[in-house]
């Protein structure tokens, strides 16, 4: 299992470090969550572009330069017969200058392709009227030319669509400024509504209410004087202190599964005093987290 995880990420190298990749392979292999990762890199991705196209728009990215300066294109068996062209298509790329292509074939066992189409429900191209493993069998024996020519061949058997595709992400070069997981900590007031986008939400009603202390009732969260006066709350302390542990447990771990983006919704009553000032603390409390980018948001602040 190792070893095949080494051998993605020796691909992902090579791949970060070129202006165009191929990537082909077997249906149900990984091509999907692949091409995702190499967008996500920053590359121009083209699902299932036709064989006799590849040397135009090879040649398209040299002439755009900085705007196209890696593209990545998915090659299979969806093509028909015109797949058999590319091995001899891949050749005449190697020979365009400053090209530099790579062409990468994900596999997978037999076993593990007849499961992952089990589990999509997914008919496999090759045998929509017939059972997986003769699709399977079938498209092996059409697609051995090509994998005698990659570059790098990469077994995802024993490899998750998270790890496969943080093969490719996580490779310290080419690494994409956006490949980061945003963190949103997203204040908000019940009564306005629980937000739709949230991933975890934690009710603060719970503690003291500043809007009941007639000389705190016109500030906010934000404001000294009401986060004072929560603090003053073991309740408050507490909550925080178990809080920050349980997010610096979860936030790396949604990280590690490839998860770009996730909201902590902070709810109470109205949405001025007590999630703001809490949705403050937790941010300050998860600064730091390698990978993360942490925001704050206050959606019911102004609202009366």
């Amino acid at each position: 299992m190792r070893e095949k995880r080494h051998a993605a990420r020796r691909a992902a190298r090579t791949a970060v470090a070129a202006r165009f990749v191929v990537l082909t392979g077997l249906s149900g292999s990984g091509k999907s969550q692949a091409i995702r990762a190499l967008e996500d890199l920053g590359y121009f991705c083209v699902d299932n572009l036709p064989v006799a196209l590849l040397p135009m728009f090879a040649e398209l990215t040299l002439r755009a330069g900085s705007e196209m300066a890696r593209a990545a294109v998915v090659v299979d068996v969806r093509e028909g017969k015109m797949l058999d062209e590319l091995p001899g298509t891949y050749r005449s790329l190697k020979s365009i200058g400053n090209l530099n292509p790579v062409l990468i074939f994900l596999d997978a066992s037999d076993d593990v392709l007849v499961r992952r189409f089990s589990e999509t429900r997914r008919p496999h191209p090759l045998a929509p009227n017939r059972s997986a493993i003769e699709g399977i069998r079938e498209e092996r024996e059409r697609m051995k030319p090509i994998r005698r020519l990659a570059d790098h061949v990469v077994d995802t058997s024993a490899m998750t669509v998270h790890e496969l595709r943080h093969a490719f992400r996580d490779v310290q070069t080419g690494r994409a400024p956006g490949a980061q997981l945003v963190v949103t900590i997203l204040s908000f007031g019940f009564k306005h509504g629980i937000p739709v986008d949230s991933d975890l939400l934690f009710d603060v009603r719970f503690l003291p209410n500043p809007h009941f202390v007639p000389n705190l009732r016109p500030h906010t969260g934000r404001d000294r004087e009401v986060r004072q006066f929560l603090d003053k709350s073991e309740a408050t302390r507490e909550f925080l202190d178990r809080t920050l542990n349980l997010l610096r447990f979860l936030v790396p771990q949604y990280a590690a599964e490839g998860k770009t983006y996730l909201t902590i919704g902070i709810g109470c009553t109205g949405g001025r005093h007590r999630s703001v000032a809490i949705a403050e603390a937790l941010k300050k409390g998860l600064t730091g987290i390698p990978g993360v980018q942490l925001r704050v948001r206050h959606r019911d602040i102004a609202v009366d």
